[in-house]
Parts: C-alpha cells; structure tokens; sequence
C-alpha cells in the first residue's frame, strides 16, 4: 500500500511551468505536458486541459468556488 508522501510526490508538477501566479492568496500552477496542460492548485493536480486559456479560467473558477 502507498502511503500518503508517496502519494504527494506522485502529484508534483512534471512539465514546463507556464503560470505560476496566487488567485486569491491560493497558489495555482499551471504546466505544459504530454497531453496538454495540467493545472495544479495548491499543490494538489486537478486536471488536464487542451489549451491553457481554458486550463487558467477553470482554475479561477475553482478557486472562488472553494474560498
């Protein structure tokens, strides 16, 4: 069984970072991959997107969401 570090290190950004900014005092970091780009908040992996337009405007979304 996996513990929960292992876990952590699994959702550590992996790609290029391309924004790197807090939306209300949150950490948000979105990177280039494979596949498209992923948007990490606060640490924690939320998803994969097509564009990064996209992948910021759900960030946001999220971010006021959950505050």
């Amino acid at each position: 069984m996996k513990t929960f570090s292992q876990l952590r290190e699994a959702a550590k950004p992996k790609g290029e970072v391309v924004f790197n900014k807090k939306i209300q005092r949150v950490p948000v970091k979105i990177t280039k991959e494979g596949k498209g780009f992923t948007v990490y908040i606060d640490g924690d992996r939320l998803d994969t997107f097509k564009t990064q337009k996209e992948a910021e405007k759900t960030a946001q979304t999220v971010v006021k969401e959950l505050s």
